[in-house]
């Protein structure tokens, strides 16, 4: 059983945590501090942090209060400094092929750009960006329907799957210079459905967006969408300020 600390903040990295608990000695999560969530903005835990506590995980805030010697990175959130890579063993859990999307949204870009497989990638931290050398790596299909908390779910329990080796006997190997794409931060402009895209297009952006984000049709939210006759369809869909319902409904409301 590795004794071992986590960097994760984000619900992917809690679900990471959680598996890793089960089967490790994790003895501390770095987190980031409380933030404001929900419509009332009232100060909250990092969904890691919710997991942990229900664990009874010591968790801090501070970055040079490491705990252990090896440290599993999962959505953390921030970059580690070069000052503490020098520390410990980092090792960060990145839900895609790398050297392909790297960055701040990989399952979402992966999905947006209709790639038909994707996979987690554990590699050794560096100051360069999601660059580090890999330690494991194991891909899986995206499905036509699947959307972002499907491929997050299944990423999860890959990665815990592939830590179990890695943590008992870690090697690296460079990652290849060819290939390399970024998975740039989803913005405002991202969620936007423009409707001179094509349909499938449109499609898979509603699904890169759900359930956690949305994509937008003006002041609606849309959470599934299909192709009909080579038309976008909206299926599900969130009004401002209401709740999510199926579009018909939204529409006979309209009437």
């Amino acid at each position: 059983m590795a004794r071992i600390a986590v960097a994760a903040t984000a619900p992917f990295g809690a679900d990471v945590l959680e598996r890793l608990a089960a089967k490790h000695d994790v003895v501390q999560l770095l987190t980031r501090p409380d933030a404001p969530r929900g419509r009332g903005q009232k100060l909250a835990p990092s969904p890691a942090k919710e997991v942990a506590e229900r664990l009874g995980i010591p968790v801090v805030h501070k970055r040079d209060a490491l705990a252990a010697e090896t440290v599993v990175v999962c959505a953390y959130g921030l970059l580690i400094p070069e000052s503490l890579l020098s520390r410990a063993l980092w090792l960060n859990v990145h839900p895609s092929l790398l050297p392909r999307w790297r960055g701040a949204a990989p399952v979402e870009r992966a999905i947006m750009a209709g790639d038909a497989r994707t996979g987690v990638t554990i590699h050794r931290t560096t100051k360069e960006l999601d660059a580090g050398p890999i330690a494991a790596q194991e891909a899986f299909d995206i499905g036509p329907e699947d959307d972002a908390s499907v491929v997050y779910a299944r990423a999860a329990e890959v990665a815990a799957r592939l830590l179990d080796g890695v943590l008992e006997d870690p090697t690296f190997t460079a990652q290849p210079d060819e290939g390399v794409t970024y998975a740039e931060k989803i913005m405002a402009a991202d969620r936007e459905l423009d409707p001179s895209l094509p349909a499938t297009e449109l499609v898979n952006r509603v699904r890169a967006l759900s359930p956690h984000i949305g994509a937008r049709m003006g002041d609606l939210v849309v959470w599934k969408a299909s192709v009909d006759g080579g038309a976008f369809v909206p299926v599900e869909v969130q009004p401002a300020g209401g709740r999510r319902m199926d579009y018909e409904a939204y529409l006979r409301g309209r009437r």
